[in-house]
């Protein structure tokens, strides 16, 4: 028989007490520390679980820090909009109400009051977080708008807006006075008015007229340049028998001036007095129609138009995203007479049709996109070779979007755009094209800022490119795309949030444009329509300041970012829950439970103290009590 070494047996108890002690000591650390085990190894099957849960904590974290500071970008955006706002209110209400009474300045209080406050929208609109210029767009690194006295006053090498004012106002008043209208009398029984020159964009353009004149013949308005002729007929017209001329001024508004024929005197405002000498001669009565037509022509161009002028002003200084083209043409027919939107774009002579004209199967082609000419039936971007130039027109407007819809006057087409850089119309029929006055393609717009362009300004006839030698206002980024897009932010894995801004944003840009117009205008304090200049200038104001449907408002820029403070919201509602799961599966994972472990230690204990007690007895053990 073989005995085994009692070496061997306390040997193998002595491996298994050495096993009891060292998991004693792991649960000792997992009761402290609440945890499976200090490293990934001892943690088990489900540590794999942990370590994802972790690392989705980590990116909620990323994300919460994100939140955290586009939050604080978006709330003094906000701030800054809000104070926007409060200007234009204030503004707007200064205009609207406050009494026309002019200082030696030649400005009224609401238009000093205007002036401050531009002051405050510059400094607003350069608002900084951090060192990000908020209503820069992309460009945050840089001032979002010039200095408040450089944009009003120009600089050593640049003009500003006063300038462009200044250079505007004798344009469109021209050296007459009268708008650039020029008034005869033909004949002595008749008085004549008609534009100095034919497509200018500046002055008065005669836009209708109507008369109840007894025996008066009235022509026009027509021609090229556009005219209108009243003759009386060496006829008398009766008491209250009147003419009417309606008027498009540089802005688009339309203004009406009514000539009534009158006995009283003296002369009613508004009327011109009938000849009442024996023998009755209407040619003095013919007389007292010119003399009264010149005042009141006078009259609207030194209030009206002046005003008109210092907002269209604005507008060429201000709106670098808006221009026209132009072409002045007479149409082909047997008796050419100027183009009107009625015109067709093909036909046979006489008809009133431009020729050459267009053909089916040309095209045009605006800003990449294609119309085609078909001989009828004409669909979607089709045109008949039939159809006007009031279509054709249409159709363009459709495809840029223009927010002023183009026109012909007198024998000139005016197409608009609101994206002057954008604009490019060809044709595969250019002699077509040449026919409406277009000579060369691309037919592309003249860049904003727009000045005069030629001296002396009361006979210029063009608008030019005016940024070598003009202020820009707006120094931020100005490329296409939405101004939101300008600034993005990840707020969770699969959710973005857009909270761009920029300062030449159709809304922010009007204000700027309106409150800085009313505010940089003045006039002689002394002069006769002084009054009438700031009255309809202040009418002009309030309108620009309200909003008209369909505009961007301010309230629209500050729920576009309320919009994306509502997405980070809810994205970090949905983040504290989901921390809150991971959490779970984290400590589920790794964490040790305090009465499992207690209980482990307790059974571990008991089958200590039976191994020491065999380990005593097997030490006591002799070979002779062995057998």
């Amino acid at each position: 028989m073989s005995i085994s070494s009692i070496n061997y047996s306390s040997s193998v108890l002595g491996s298994q007490i050495r096993n009891i002690n060292q998991q004693l000591t792991d649960l000792s650390t997992q009761l402290s520390t609440g945890k499976l085990s200090q490293n990934y190894s001892g943690m088990g099957t489900n540590e794999g679980f942990a370590i994802a849960g972790r690392s989705q904590i980590s990116n909620i974290a990323a994300y919460t820090d994100t939140i955290t500071n586009v939050n604080v970008n978006i709330n003094l955006a906000n701030t800054a909009l809000q104070s926007l706002t409060t200007i234009r209110n204030t503004v707007q209400t200064g205009s609207a109400t406050t009494a026309q009474d002019l200082n030696v300045n030649g400005q009224t209080v609401a238009q000093n009051t205007a002036a401050a406050q531009f002051g405050s929208m510059v400094g607003v609109l350069n608002t900084q977080s951090g060192n990000r210029y908020l209503f820069s767009g992309t460009a945050f690194n840089t001032q979002s708008v010039a200095n408040a006295g450089d944009i009003i006053n120009g600089t050593t090498t640049q003009a500003g807006l006063k300038t462009v004012m200044a250079e505007r106002q004798a344009a469109d008043l021209g050296a007459n006075g009268m708008g650039r209208l020029v008034q005869t009398q033909p004949t002595p029984s008749s008085v004549k008015v008609s534009e100095d020159v034919a497509g200018s964009p500046f002055g008065l353009k005669i836009a209708a007229v109507s008369s109840t004149l007894t025996g008066a013949t009235v022509t026009g308005p027509s021609g090229s340049p556009v005219s209108f002729s009243v003759d009386l007929n060496g006829v008398n017209p009766n008491n209250g028998d009147k003419l009417s001329v309606q008027f498009t001024l540089p802005d688009g508004s339309t203004e009406q001036i009514d000539m009534t024929a009158s006995t009283k005197i003296p002369t009613p405002l508004g009327s011109f007095a009938i000849d009442a000498s024996v023998p009755v001669n209407p040619n003095n009565t013919a007389a007292n129609l010119n003399t009264a037509l010149n005042t009141a022509i006078t009259k609207l161009a030194n209030t009206s138009l002046v005003a008109a002028s210092a907002v269209t002003a604005g507008d060429n200084f201000f709106n670098t995203a808006s221009s026209a083209i132009g072409a002045s043409v007479n149409n082909q027919a047997a008796t050419p007479a100027p183009i009107t939107g009625a015109t067709a774009l093909s036909g046979a002579s006489p008809s009133d049709s431009i020729s050459p004209g267009f053909v089916a199967g040309d095209t045009i082609t605006v800003n990449g996109t294609t119309l085609s000419f078909v001989n009828s039936g004409a669909t979607g971007n089709q045109l008949n070779v039939g159809d006007s130039i009031q279509t054709l027109m249409s159709k363009i407007d459709a495809i840029t979007g223009t927010s002023k819809p183009s026109t012909v006057h007198g024998g000139s087409i005016t197409i608009n755009t609101d994206n002057a850089a954008s604009l490019s119309i060809t044709t595969s029929n250019t002699a077509a094209l040449g026919s409406l006055g277009f000579g060369s393609t691309p037919v592309t717009a003249t860049q904003p800022p727009l000045r005069v362009g030629s001296s002396p300004a009361s006979s210029a006839t063009t608008l030019v490119n005016g940024s070598a030698n003009t202020v820009k206002w707006y120094t931020g980024n100005d490329g296409p795309g939405s101004p939101r897009s300008t600034a993005v932010a990840r707020v969770d894995d699969s959710i973005t949030v857009q909270y761009g801004a920029q300062a030449n944003e159709d809304a922010i840009r009007k204000q700027m444009q309106a409150v800085a117009v009313f505010g940089t205008f003045s006039t002689s304090p002394t002069g006769q329509y002084a009054g009438g200049q700031v009255a309809a200038l202040s009418l002009r104001t309030t309108q620009a300041l309200t909003k008209q449907p369909g505009e961007q408002r301010i309230e629209d820029i500050q729920t576009d970012i309320a919009m994306a403070q509502n997405t980070m919201k809810d994205a970090s509602t949905r983040q504290t829950q989901a921390k809150a799961q991971l959490q779970s599966i984290i400590d589920q994972a790794e964490s040790a439970s305090p009465d499992q472990v207690a209980s482990e230690i307790l059974s571990l204990q008991n089958a200590l103290q039976a191994s020491y007690q065999v380990t005593s007895k097997l030490a006591q053990l002799s070979l002779v009590k062995f057998l």
